[in-house]
């Protein structure tokens, strides 16, 4: 698979399933690198997710694009052979096992560096490389329920899952960066090194704001980071609207816009903190300034002099005119499933128009052309997969 972007003609061996190191590979794959996705004999257990697609899960299409995918048996010795070649030739290793699992397969960090010192190897784990915690399987919902996450999206007497495999893709992107920035070491010494990510250091690094304790301050110290006041999700006419007026010209405009200017002179709700004080006073007639209009009217009205938007559903997003402006929306074309539209990537480079994804890849789509491309014969491939060292 030829590609373009800042890290073409880097390879990228991902042995890793779900969200989190699959999908910080696919950020890297969206810059240019080439991505082969190397799956056990039972595949990638997103695959079997629960999904309205025929014959492929929806969180899997969307994890995995532009890569290409192979199957070995890293339990079996053909097989551990073939992935040796692969890392000899690769720039990156990325895998998601316990700590431990890697050894046990022969395909360790020390292991690996071995066979290819300029290897960056990285691995993601749920609670890190060391501690009590290491050995645990880590999930998203479980350490977003650890580190504080839910308690804060409901109450410590009522927490709340936070929807969306926040802490996973928050993990991806830290995965994009450590890699790219240990590439770019390697760049300057020859050599490559490991990269650790966790889901633990994943959900307190997206909590830093919350996660500071003054030597002096209780454990009841409120560290909420919401602003409190007016700013938030309101009922309209017709649909809910999100409002952020937190700067003094934001909150003049409010008032003048929804027909209450008295509110913006009041030195009583003179700062954010004052607002969020006299919330009680101030929510109510808020509210019912807004059931004047629908959500996407308050829109319209409010244009560029109050920060909003309507809450809209994620199929709203194919057809959004600044999604389209952005180029944001692509349609695939897969063997299973058919066209379908998705998201063409994350990042933007200036220097050169990026190449379209491809859609990700079927249970061992290139095994064959990955083995041929490694110097396999055809005879070789076709023993290899006689035996189930690969699919």
């Amino acid at each position: 698979m030829t590609s373009s972007g800042p890290l073409a003609g880097i390879r990228i061996l991902d042995l890793s399933a779900y969200i989190a190191a699959p999908y910080g590979c696919t950020l890297l794959a969206d810059q240019g690198a080439e991505v082969i996705k190397v799956e056990p004999p039972q595949g990638d257990n997103l695959r079997k997710y629960p999904s309205t697609l025929p014959g492929e899960g929806r969180a899997f299409l969307g994890v995995n694009r532009g890569k290409s995918g192979i199957v070995l048996d890293l339990k079996l010795a053909a097989a551990r052979d073939v992935f040796a070649r692969l890392v000899r030739d690769a720039d990156v290793l990325v895998h998601n096992f316990r700590p431990g699992v890697p050894e046990r397969l022969g395909i360790g960090f020390e292991q690996m560096q071995a066979l290819n010192e300029r290897l960056v190897y990285c691995a993601v784990t749920g609670y890190g490389e060391s501690g009590p915690l290491k050995d645990k399987a880590g999930y998203d919902q479980v350490l977003q329920s650890m580190a504080g996450i839910c308690a804060l999206q409901g109450t410590p007497e009522s927490p709340q899952i936070v929807y969306g495999s926040v802490v996973d893709y928050y993990a991806a992107a830290l995965l994009a960066g450590g890699v790219s920035s240990a590439l770019y070491q390697r760049e300057r010494t020859g050599k490559g090194q490991f990269v650790g990510v966790s889901l633990l250091r994943s959900a307190l690094a997206m909590q830093s704001a919350r996660f500071v304790w003054a030597a002096d301050e209780p454990r009841g110290a409120y560290r909420d980071m919401r602003s409190g006041g007016i700013t938030g999700l309101y009922p309209t006419r017709e649909g809910s609207l999100y409002i952020s007026a937190n700067t003094p010209h934001f909150w003049t405009a409010l008032c003048e816009l929804i027909g209450l200017p008295q509110l913006a002179t009041d030195p009583r709700y003179a700062t954010v903190r004052l607002r969020a004080e006299h919330a009680d006073e101030l929510v109510p007639q808020v509210r019912t300034a807004l059931a004047a209009r629908s959500a996407p009217e308050w829109e319209q009205h409010f244009g560029e002099r109050v920060p909003c938007a309507a809450a809209l559903e994620i199929e709203d997003m194919f057809d959004h005119p600044q999604v389209l402006a952005e180029r944001m929306v692509h349609e695939f074309t897969h063997p299973v499933v058919g066209r379908y539209r998705g998201l063409s990537r994350a990042v933007k480079f200036g220097d050169a128009e990026p190449q379209s994804p491809a859609p990700a890849p079927t249970f061992g789509q290139h095994t064959r052309q990955v083995l041929a491309g490694a110097g396999y014969g055809a005879e070789e491939i076709e023993a290899l997969l006689d035996a189930g060292a690969a699919a």
